[in-house]
């Protein structure tokens, strides 16, 4: 990226986003692309459905019955209402922290993208990861597509995704790591087992190296490849083709340091979507009872979604079982703990997901009224993404 932080890029350059990740393809021979959609069979819809059916019995009617936790339901019948209504409250405003930084950096000046436009396509890609259970290949193509759709780029929508993906992420392992070293040295109050405060710490400064020796690659990586590569056509395209990832990774990176040192209003959307999700958390707490330390709150909060990069839909069962672990090995009351989880999952997961599915369709209709303007020029070739299964 330039000082600037914005390049208008040739539409033939190398490294889309959804074309580099599994399970998204183009559209046919004829150019016009599609939305993204996930070709469903009766036995994924069936094995999807038992497995979210299985997995909720499991959290909110077996679990609740264990030793230990036999009085969950009780909490759950008799939570402070007001406190209730306001973790719906948050869960608002952690959205439009989301929005907010979705369109500081997905769009550029000129853009036909408005806050309205950016919050369908937020939540449309929220339904797609979720519902649709393709590994979060459906958000991402959902995303991207809609991207390009509105004129942008195949590179730029690709660098301006992972820009977005460093900053919300980037909260995410610091915060992890000052929470984790600062509970362990006791610089914060609160317990600090090594396991959940130095571990995840450990893998925070990991990820952060990893990032900063990407960003050493240069943007132009595939020209400098192609042209030492030996001559030979089908040789040079595959040269290209390894270098756009690490190319547009590092462009990427280049685009959120530049956003960091020129902020604006919505880079605040990065720390309000956490900041306010973890209140969602701790107004769960206070709906059944006494919340942890702050910094106890956050740890376990950030530990509980490391279960994210398990292969489960939306991490259903893993992020409800991590969290309340987590408190649980921090101290809190397992009782408590998990009437806590089982109201922020309500409040975070369940319930956005009616508004996503309808800002799904929603989007159909903009992108549509976009192809009849400038924003639907050109022949673009769009991600698909796949989960069919034979029967």
């Amino acid at each position: 990226m330039t000082d600037t932080g914005e390049r208008v890029i040739d539409g033939d350059t190398a490294g889309a986003a959804g074309a580099a990740q599994p399970g998204v393809e183009r559209a046919g021979a004829g150019g016009v692309e599609e939305m993204p959609r996930v070709s469903v069979t009766r036995r994924r819809t069936v094995l999807f459905a038992v497995f979210v059916l299985a997995a909720l019995a499991f959290l909110y009617f077996v679990l609740p019955q264990l030793g230990g936790v036999r009085h969950t339901w009780d909490r759950l019948d008799n939570g402070d209402s007001w406190w209730i209504a306001m973790a719906a409250v948050l869960e608002v405003l952690s959205v439009v922290g989301y929005i907010a930084i979705f369109q500081g950096v997905h769009v550029p000046p000129g853009s036909p993208i408005t806050f309205r436009q950016s919050y369908q396509i937020t939540m449309a890609g929220l339904a797609a990861t979720r519902l649709f259970a393709a590994g979060g290949a459906g958000g991402v193509a959902v995303t991207a597509w809609a991207l390009r759709r509105s004129g942008m780029q195949r590179r730029e929508v690709a660098e301006r995704m992972i820009a977005f993906l460093v900053l919300i992420y980037g909260v995410y392992v610091v915060a992890m790591v000052i929470c984790g070293v600062g509970l362990y040295v006791g610089l914060f109050p609160g317990p600090s087992p090594f396991a959940i405060t130095i571990g995840p710490a450990i893998i925070g400064l990991t990820a952060i190296s990893v990032f900063l020796l990407v960003a050493l690659v240069p943007d132009d990586l595939e020209r400098r490849l192609s042209q030492i590569a030996p001559r030979g056509r089908r040789l040079e395209r595959h040269v290209r083709w390894l270098a756009a990832g690490p190319a547009s990774m590092s462009g990427g990176i280049h685009f959120a340091w530049h956003k960091l040192r020129h902020p604006d209003l919505a880079m605040t959307g990065a720390i309000a979507w956490w900041a306010f999700n973890i209140a969602v958390l701790y107004a769960s707490f206070r709906a059944f009872g006494q919340p942890p330390p702050t910094a106890v709150l956050v740890q376990a909060y950030f530990v509980g979604l490391l279960a994210n990069l398990l292969p489960l839909p939306g991490g259903i069962g893993g992020v409800e079982g991590g969290m309340i672990g987590a408190l649980v090995a921090f101290g809190v009351s397992i009782e408590l703990a998990t009437a806590a989880v089982l109201l922020y999952r309500l409040m975070a997961f369940w319930l956005p997901m009616i508004p996503g599915a309808l800002a799904y369709l929603q989007l159909r209709r903009t992108v549509s009224r976009w192809e009849g303007g400038e924003a639907g020029r050109g022949s673009i070739a769009a991600p698909i993404v796949e989960s069919s299964v034979a029967l």
